[in-house]
């Protein structure tokens, strides 16, 4: 029974010395995994939001393509904007909130009617201003 036991302590503090040794072996590679996550996200495209993406690619055709590259190399013209394509998607998918938000504000989002929306707070303090005059 001692034997048994002192195997089961032994077994325990193995265990949590190779814990330890792959929490290690994870920090150390830690700069060659976020590498690797940035290849991935040049060279692979998200299509999650296939509206944003789409419109994406077509400014990048339009203006990197027909405009800014437009005397560069075939090479250079096939490249650039497969890259800039790809990472404007990752960009999209990581934002797609903040664009959305962007969108809904230029399209009237929180105005009623044409006229313009007031917080309560600034009419209590515009009235508490006219008061005191």
């Amino acid at each position: 029974m001692e034997e048994k036991a002192r195997l089961k302590t032994l077994l325990a503090m193995q265990k949590s010395a190779l814990r330890q040794d792959f929490s290690r072996i994870k920090e150390e590679f830690t700069p060659v995994r976020t590498a690797i996550a940035a290849i991935g996200k040049i060279t692979t495209k998200d299509n999650s939001n296939w509206l944003l993406t789409t419109a994406a690619d077509t400014a990048i055709d339009v203006i990197v393509k027909r405009f800014i590259l437009s005397k560069a190399g075939w090479f250079a013209r096939i490249i650039l904007p497969f890259f800039m394509k790809n990472i404007s998607s990752h960009l999209i998918a990581d934002n797609k909130d903040k664009i959305f938000d962007k969108i809904a504000s230029w399209f009237g989002s929180g105005k009623s009617n044409g006229k313009p929306h007031f917080p309560e707070k600034e009419v209590t303090e515009n009235l508490a201003e006219e008061e005191e005059d």
